[in-house]
């Protein structure tokens, strides 16, 4: 089996619960497919670089998949279908990252720091 990483982006107007069910609907087609989800992060809101359809923020959300290609073929067609998904992207890897990804490290980095520059103040 080949190993991916699916990363989608939700609109800004849906709420976490609407976007963790989003994550959890996207994870049974992949199990209803013949693959598995190794792991789901949640980014969280970010700001945008662009407007894509009209949002200037959107849910980034990751899953690490590990199956056959002809499951990401009906991902990327469910992943059309749903009005709530504005983007997406899916890669090929050698081989899942173990721990946090780059994104939530980034996100408890500057959590340190501003605690750090709470404290000074």
């Amino acid at each position: 089996m080949a190993l991916y990483e699916h990363i989608f982006l939700a609109r800004q107007d849906l709420s976490q619960a609407q976007v963790d069910a989003l994550a959890a609907a996207t994870t049974e087609i992949v199990e209803n497919n013949g693959g598995k989800v190794t792991k789901t992060e949640t980014w969280g809101l970010k700001s945008l670089a662009y407007k894509i359809d009209r949002n200037r923020k959107a849910h980034f959300v990751m899953l690490n998949i590990d199956g056959p290609g002809a499951l990401i073929a009906e991902l990327e067609r469910q992943s059309r279908i749903n009005e709530d998904v504005i983007r997406w992207l899916t890669i090929s890897v050698e081989e899942h990252e173990e721990g946090p990804s780059v994104m939530m490290r980034k996100n408890d980095r500057d959590r340190k720091r501003r605690a750090d520059r709470e404290e000074r103040d």
